[in-house]
């Protein structure tokens, strides 16, 4: 198997897509935030100075799947049909876990959009809280679902 960003020569290339078919597609990627269990409180009860974190990320991270095709140099611009971020409190980590979905109708799937969609709002998570935590760890990004296209789905064991 072959990495496709890549021509005959080694160069760097946009994969041409206009031969595939035009399917629903779909991809889930999570990642999480640990933090302090103090950093954990002021967030779930809506005390950071900066405003309400979860709902900033979540619009944040909404942003980051729209925006991919920028970020990334080799991902197609795509026409997205719906991106969902979800920041869910775990208290035992301690911190959130976030979960994104992207979907499209298209020639290429999302995956890079989801995963673009979680961590920029784990990055932002970071940045609204990090007055009161610097030592947060962002970790376990990865995509567990990704369906639709020639490869099919793929799901994270």
């Amino acid at each position: 198997m072959a990495l496709t960003h890549f021509d005959d020569q080694g160069a760097a290339h946009m994969v041409d897509v206009s031969d595939k078919d035009v399917t629903d597609r779909i991809a889930v990627a999570e990642t999480w935030v640990k933090m302090k269990p103090g950093t954990f409180d002021i967030i779930t009860e809506g005390r950071a100075k900066k405003g309400d974190v979860i709902g900033v990320a979540r619009l944040a991270g909404i942003m980051g799947a729209k925006r991919t095709a920028d970020l990334i140099p080799l991902c197609h611009p795509l026409p997205i049909t719906k991106v969902s971020v979800d920041l869910t409190p775990d208290a035992a980590l301690p911190g959130l876990r976030i979960t994104a979905t992207v979907k499209t109708t298209g020639q290429t799937g999302v995956e890079m959009e989801a995963l673009t969609a979680a961590s920029t709002a784990a990055l932002t998570v970071y940045d609204m809280a990090k007055a009161v935590d610097k030592g947060m760890e962002i970790g376990g990004l990865r995509v567990v679902l990704k369906d639709g296209g020639k490869s099919g789905r793929y799901e994270a064991p």
